[in-house]
């Protein structure tokens, strides 16, 4: 079946040449984020990022940019974040919520406006990253930079996200995917390859009890992570039959499906911010000359880099933003108006507001489990840790997996659909 399909695309002169013009352009984000700036010492970067977990969740998320100092360093990390920002903006202005219902158009616009927000958000990244590697005085990372090493740093850096953001925007036209997915999915799985290689270069028999949990947990783990991704609620709905002319309509029974984790990695996305905040304000004031503020910041630096503190917040935090972000996203009264104009009722369940408050109820008992499976997705790379010696912790966590099979399940079935459609043209 899998070779059938193969052969399929390859026989598909448009969709072989986009895959491959995709895969050239995965190529050229890879070139991009291992192009270092000047003025680095790339091993003190290194060995910094060895001592700080909270910064290797970044850098999973820049595809290794960052720990590289790349021009692509912060990876498409700021247009995650503005747009992040804008979906929240759009429920709370009603002109952008506007501008959302607009269709096709209005998505551009909306885009757009992301767009213009990524810039600024780069350069205050850019800058604030710049100055915190400079405060670490124990690595020697960045010497002293002059005013106008400091505005082309974060010039190019700025103009390397918005690189990779364009190249984004044209994997997405090919239509086999989100361009802004695969480019995080390049990034995490490239990172994968590193870990094993250094893995395998410092086999050690002694763990192979340890390397065998971790690939068994690694498994079980992606089973679990596609069960949970593809499980949905289908809430039954009938429609009523409705005579027209001389023709009648309706009269269907079909179901509507409502999905377990209907957030998808965002509510890690905002946890990671959040988690990272603090102790990064903390290392700007580890050098003041005030003993009570550098006690203070040391107390939080070491307080979030004490593993179960940092699990448990982390967790309770990923669970919080996963019922927040549902209650923004997921729209009870507007579905059930929608039904009720269409003729549509759920079985049993008066339309209107009672059937608004159905959903909401079944939304509500759903993402308990989908909140579960976040929060322990989220914690898995401290988890693994514990159990395998630190051996699991290096090559994947609960995260990178939960995006890559994300990535790849919406990558096949948008491949499957222009293989039905060239289908379906050719009867």
């Amino acid at each position: 079946m899998f070779l059938d399909r193969l052969k399929q695309i390859y026989k598909i002169k448009d969709l072989r040449n986009s895959i491959f013009f995709v895969l050239f352009m995965l190529f050229i984000c890879r070139i991009i984020v291992h192009v270092p700036i000047p003025g680095v010492n790339v091993y003190g970067l290194k060995s910094y990022f060895q001592s700080n977990q909270l910064l290797g969740l970044l850098n999973m998320f820049s595809g290794g940019g960052l720990k590289n100092f790349s021009i692509g360093m912060l990876g498409v990390g700021p247009y995650i974040t503005a747009s992040i920002i804008i979906q929240l903006l759009a429920m709370i202005i009603p002109s952008l919520e506007a501008i959302m219902k607009e269709g096709e158009s209005g998505q551009q616009k909306m885009n757009q406006y992301t767009k213009y927000l990524t810039i600024p958000l780069t350069i205050i990244q850019a800058y604030s990253f710049i100055t915190l590697l400079q405060k670490q005085s124990n690595y020697t990372i960045i010497g002293r930079l002059s005013i106008m090493q400091y505005i082309s740093a974060m010039v190019t850096i700025t103009a390397g996200t918005m690189l990779l953001v364009w190249i984004g925007d044209l994997i997405t036209e090919k239509k086999i995917g989100n361009g802004i997915s695969l480019l995080i999915f390049a990034g995490i799985v490239s990172g994968w390859l590193g870990s094993v290689q250094n893995l395998v270069v410092t086999y050690d028999p002694s763990k192979i009890f340890g390397i065998i949990l971790f690939l068994a947990i690694s498994l079980l783990t992606i089973v679990v992570v596609v069960v949970i991704n593809e499980a949905q609620r289908n809430v039954p709905v009938s429609y009523a039959r409705r005579v027209r002319g001389n023709k009648m309509y309706g009269g269907v029974n079909t179901h509507l499906p409502l999905k377990v984790n209907q957030a998808g990695v965002i509510p890690i996305i905002f946890a990671v911010s959040i988690v990272i905040f603090p102790p990064m304000i903390a290392k700007f004031f580890v050098a003041s000359g005030n003993r009570v503020v550098v006690s203070i910041a040391n107390f939080i630096i070491n307080l979030f880099q004490n593993q179960v503190f940092y699990g448990i917040s982390y967790f309770v935090l990923v669970v919080a933003f996963t019922y927040f972000y549902t209650a923004i996203i997921f729209h009870p009264d507007q579905i059930a108006d929608n039904l009720q104009k269409n003729g549509g009722f759920i079985p049993g369940i008066r339309p209107g507001k009672t059937t608004a408050e159905y959903l909401q109820k079944i939304v509500v008992r759903i993402n308990f489990a989908g909140a579960l499976f976040l929060g322990i997705i989220a914690v898995l790379p401290v988890i693994m840790q514990k159990l395998t010696s630190g051996i699991g912790s290096m090559v994947v966590g609960g995260t990178s997996i939960l995006i890559v099979v994300s990535v790849v399940i919406e990558t096949v079935k948008a491949i499957n659909s222009q293989l039905t459609m060239r289908n379906y043209e050719e009867l």
